[in-house]
């Protein structure tokens, strides 16, 4: 085999490459490791800038607040289960909408695929949004949260990858065989798509499981609050416990420094099951970006 000698252009452009996306990638990560640093910092050093790099004047004082009330159990299985419940009805809907659009026989595609369309450009806007919940019943039920999360472009950008990566002549071949569009949807068109559902799933269960301002407008039962709400409550409480306490006591310090360290803390705790899930999906992200959008 004959070997390529590289330019001396080419080497430069890979150095420089190289360089740049090493910054790019510091000025992501950095972000997250101050809020990690700041989270188990004395508030006094974050305030001066003295924990730019390493903590100091460790503390877990803004975690023990937040993890010793009742409610973090609480607004986690919450979550858990919107997440999980959300996800797969999003998913199970997406999938199957996004397959039948693909077909070029299905009657009335075109009408069907600009209704959708549509829908992504026009809304009712947030009161005719919560009238209408209100009379359906869904009004602090998780269907409140589940409904908006049915995501259009998510349909889309399956549809796309369907129709350019899956070969018709795999549905001929099981009509052949006695086949219907459920053998094909199931047995071939979802083992091929790997890749494309993973990063849908990972975008589906992030937009679930941040879930802050819909379950606000819709969620008023403390018990069925996600894991945002019961974070926010937790901070506002907080807060609101470090208003009344006199300014000069040493109680006042220690109240208003949990106020400080749980603002940080709760990024940090809201964040845990993101880094957990990203790992296991981090080999399809790429790939599923982009086999959506160019044909191959």
């Amino acid at each position: 085999m004959f070997k390529t000698k590289k330019l001396d252009s080419d080497k430069v452009f890979g150095f420089f490459n190289s360089i740049f996306l090493i910054i790019i990638t510091a000025l992501i990560v950095y972000p997250i490791y101050f809020i990690l640093i700041a989270s188990i910092s004395d508030p006094n050093a974050v305030a001066a800038g003295q924990t730019m790099l390493l903590p100091k004047g460790v503390t877990f004082l803004g975690y023990a607040k937040i993890l010793e009330d009742a409610r973090l159990v609480t607004g986690f299985k919450n979550s858990i289960i919107l997440t999980v419940w959300g996800t797969s009805i999003a998913m199970a809907i997406c999938l199957i909408t996004a397959f039948a659009l693909s077909r070029k026989e299905l009657p009335g595609r075109r009408f069907i695929n600009g209704f959708f369309v549509f829908t992504m450009y026009f809304g009712g806007g947030l009161i005719p949004t919560y009238l209408l919940h209100q009379s359906l019943g869904t009004m602090n039920t998780y269907w409140a949260l589940i409904l908006p999360g049915l995501s259009v472009y998510n349909m889309i950008i399956c549809r796309s990858f369907f129709q350019s990566n899956v070969s018709e002549e795999l549905f001929e071949s099981i009509k052949v065989d006695g086949g219907s569009y459920f053998t094909f949807f199931f047995k071939i068109v979802l083992p091929l798509s790997k890749a494309i559902i993973a990063v849908i799933v990972l975008y589906t269960a992030l937009g679930f499981w941040n879930n802050y301002m819909t379950s606000l407008y819709y969620i008023q039962d403390s018990k069925k609050w996600p894991l945002q709400l019961v974070l926010k409550s937790i901070t506002d409480q907080i807060k609101a416990n470090s208003s009344e306490v006199g300014a000069s006591s040493l109680m006042a310090m220690e109240t208003q420094k949990a106020e400080q360290l749980t603002r940080y803390s709760v990024v940090i705790i809201s964040s845990i099951p993101v880094f957990l899930l990203y790992p296991f999906i981090q080999k399809y992200f790429v790939k599923g970006v982009m086999v959506g959008s160019v044909k191959g």
